[in-house]
């Protein structure tokens, strides 16, 4: 790996902006930093305003580990679950760096590739056909048994779910089943092996793999944003592979802590690690 000192040009923005200018392509790799820099934090002030009752009855400590507790009865449950939809998938997140990222790639040819579940790159205008969420959607529920391969909207009843509950609990005639065994629905996130990968997750799975052969050979730009080591097998590693088979291909990763390439890529990076909002906001006064 290069150190974060040699890894990071004098005059980072304009590397950045240089690798945007030359390239046919853009592949956007979006983890949870990208969202955190946009104001969707799960844990501080945002939570105990959506969620300190929950805090108070069971000492959870943010919206992470909340959505895998055990609650005592299945009107709390989507009660819990109702709220953090609503926050982290209607709403749209609280600064615009979503916005600065379209600006950044609007009228190029590119795709984004993410393990973020809440759907803000639709709420900030991107191309519905340019998006491949991995990891699945806050706005999809399955079957807890995954019996069948099909995910359902719930939007509707989320937004009911949020209304009208009281006292920490839906009414028990909003809880979903699944419509043909029967079992609780649960969320469609990959976070066991019943996550079902219903016909639009195919077909994105598609869309990305002929977007990654049209551009083979051509000028690429990998941009990497707030990914972490929880789950580096799905962009990190795919992104340095890509770029050590490919020298046409540029590796850019802005990430506040960890920024950072394989030595192999040092000529052909550019590692920020600063806040991603600051970051796009600044390549982007850089155009006017």
């Amino acid at each position: 790996m290069t150190p974060k000192s040699t890894a990071i040009s004098s005059n980072p923005i304009e590397r950045l902006r240089e690798a945007l200018d030359t390239a046919d392509a853009v592949v956007i790799g979006a983890g949870a930093g990208l969202s955190a820099s946009a104001g969707l934090t799960y844990s501080g002030e945002r939570f105990e305003r959506y969620f300190s009752d929950f805090r108070d009855k069971y000492g959870i400590r943010d919206m992470y580990s909340g959505g895998f507790f055990p609650f005592d009865s299945p009107e709390e449950h989507w009660a819990w679950w109702s709220r953090q939809i609503m926050v982290n998938r209607y709403e749209r997140a609280p600064k615009p760096v979503y916005d600065a990222l379209l600006n950044l790639v609007k009228g190029r040819d590119y795709f984004v590739l993410t393990t973020n579940v809440d759907h803000q790159f639709q709420l900030a205008g991107f191309d519905k056909k340019r998006l491949f969420y991995t990891q699945g959607d806050y706005g999809l529920w399955q079957c807890s048994g995954s019996c069948h391969q099909e995910t359902y909207e719930n939007e509707e009843t989320v937004r009911r779910m949020f209304a009208e509950q009281k006292d920490m609990r839906v009414p028990s005639a909003l809880v979903p089943h699944c419509p043909r065994c029967g079992r609780p629905m649960t969320m469609n996130l990959r976070c066991d092996n019943t996550f079902v990968q219903d016909k639009g997750w195919y077909e994105a799975a598609g869309r990305y793999g002929d977007f990654l052969r049209r551009h083979t050979g051509t000028r690429v730009l990998l941009l990497e944003l707030g990914v972490g080591g929880n789950t580096p097998v799905i962009i990190k590693y795919p992104f340095w592979k890509m770029a050590m088979q490919d020298k046409n291909i540029t590796y850019v990763c802005i990430n506040q802590e960890e920024a950072y390439a394989p030595r192999e890529l040092q000529k052909r990076s550019v590692c920020i690690a600063e806040d991603i909002g600051a970051v796009l906001s600044s390549c982007c006064e850089t155009v006017k």
